[in-house]
């Protein structure tokens, strides 16, 4: 579409608002929640409002208005839109996979934005008998991963193009607040948690190479528009969560050094908040499933050749690195802004903590095991600014289909982040604080998994039935009666309040 039909459109929209619009920054068509609706969808065409707030700091909420209107007027346009990411392999062969196959990142631009949300893939611990995980630490686990999930340590089978979710979506309504942004995934292919920084040779049968993948990536991408970037959103889930809180400094020294001090640097860590808490069952480090974090991670810097960020690495004595890779341990260290997205309940944590459910009833213990590491999290967030965490079991979120659909008290993560844009927005031009109406700090407090309602759905392991949140704490041998009288309630009335999310 030419520059002429652009400004047709602005003159559309203006005209639409109606007079007494021009110039007045603060004005407002529509409440906050129709509002981040109105981002996501594209209207009829008989009515679409432009809502104008703020058009100086958030052009792309701006501009997705602009082209759903767009797509109302010109319907035959949105089916010619590329939401592909599209495979480049680096250009420099010596950053490397495990196997020594060349590292890479799928691409989708957006010419009109100067938004780039890169994405650092991970994997989740499994649960036992799949062997694999989100990292090998020694010759015979990483045999054994290569044997099994050789995507995760090879470029030689991934596919020319991958579809974008979540917040990895062009569509407005799957992802409200970045759908154009420049879109960038980067395979996970190093089993290093992000960190590694040493290449195959004949002494060492994988390369670690995980923490030069990020830096070659941002090399290229400023020959691609990341040079006139005005935000740089590092993401990452599970693993690359943590790679995030790992590489996230990096890369903004990175860009400052080559010249570019005006891109804004973030870090959105999804599921990558582990703790290093005493397991529920402690087994001997035999392989990745059943190894305590600490102890894998400890042997795994020694393997990588694994480099933490130095703010943090000063906090600790030599050979203590691997607290570092614990987020409420890193966290205090980082300058940039990191917006936390964590379940209180998260599987890959209850997995290395030797916590199986496997469909069979809990025990006591366990019970009370699961309970106890919600507090602690929830304990381990709490002066952490932007955060999300709520009270659900599950693992990972941003890039899943139904990532609008999560709430922590009415906020769903989206809303959230947009949130969390505008702050930032605003501290830079004026100091303000958060604004108000607009939360970041958003944590559950209900005690139990699944006690908020708007968690994913948990189906039956066997019989692959849904289960509302009374049939999933039953299944999993919640006591009615007994948590009642612990908590001084009828039972009829806690069961209403689990029903409710209270």
């Amino acid at each position: 579409m030419g520059t002429a039909a652009v400004h047709l459109l602005l003159l559309l929209g203006l005209l639409h608002a109606g007079p007494g619009g021009e110039g007045r920054k603060g004005w407002r068509r529509r409440g906050p929640a129709a509002r981040e609706r109105g981002e996501a969808a594209a209207a009829a065409a008989e009515s679409f409002p432009l809502d104008f707030t703020a058009v100086e700091g958030n052009m792309d909420s701006f501009m997705a208005q602009v082209k759903s209107l767009a797509q109302s007027l010109y319907p035959c346009s949105a089916q010619a839109l590329p939401h592909d990411l599209r495979l480049h392999l680096l250009h420099n062969a010596s950053v490397t996979c495990n196997d020594g196959s060349p590292a890479g990142y799928y691409l989708k631009e957006s010419k009109g934005s100067r938004r780039w949300l890169l994405f650092l893939e991970g994997e989740k611990p499994p649960a036992p008998p799949r062997p694999g995980g989100w990292y090998c630490f020694n010759r015979e686990n990483c045999d054994t991963r290569y044997d099994t999930m050789r995507r995760l340590m090879s470029s030689k089978e991934w596919p020319a193009t991958r579809v974008g979710t979540g917040i990895l979506s062009s569509q407005p309504e799957e992802n409200p607040h970045w759908w154009n942004a420049n879109m960038v995934f980067i395979p996970y292919c190093s089993s290093d948690v992000w960190s590694g920084a040493s290449s195959k040779s004949e002494k060492n049968e994988y390369a670690f190479m995980g923490a030069l993948i990020i830096q070659e990536v941002i090399k290229e991408l400023v020959g691609k528009g990341l040079s006139t970037a005005k935000v740089l959103l590092l993401a990452g889930s599970s693993a690359g969560g943590t790679g995030v809180l790992l590489n996230v400094d990096r890369v903004a020294e990175q860009l400052e050094e080559m010249g570019y001090q005006g891109i804004q640097v973030r870090g959105l860590a999804d599921s990558g908040w582990f703790l290093d808490n005493k397991q529920y069952r402690r087994t001997d480090c035999i392989d990745t499933i059943t190894c305590a974090p600490t102890e894998a991670i400890r042997r795994g810097i020694r393997y990588w050749n694994g480099i933490v960020p130095e703010r943090c690495k000063l906090q600790f004595k030599e050979g203590e690195e691997w607290n570092c890779f614990f987020g409420y341990k890193i966290y205090p260290t980082l300058r940039c802004p990191v917006f936390v997205v964590q379940w209180l309940f998260d599987e890959a944590q209850l997995t290395v903590d030797n916590v199986h459910l496997t469909g069979q009833p809990v025990q006591e213990g366990q019970w009370l095991y699961i309970q106890n590491l919600g507090r602690e999290l929830r304990n381990t967030l709490k002066d952490v600014t932007a955060s999300f965490a709520p009270a659900c079991l599950s693992h990972e979120i941003i890039t899943r289909n139904h990532w609008t659909d999560i709430q922590v008290k009415g906020t769903s993560l989206p809303r959230a982040l947009h949130c969390w844009d505008r702050s930032l927005h605003e501290s830079n031009k004026n100091g303000k604080t958060p604004l108000k109406g607009c939360p970041i700090h958003l944590i559950d407090s209900c005690p139990w998994p699944h006690c908020n309602p708007s968690c994913p759905t948990i189906r039956d392991q066997f019989t692959g039935q849904e289960m509302n949140v009374i049939q999933f704490l039953m299944h999993m041998g919640f006591d009615v009666q007994k948590m009642a009288q612990q908590q001084g309630l009828e039972p009829s009335k806690l069961l209403g309040m689990l029903s409710s999310g209270n």
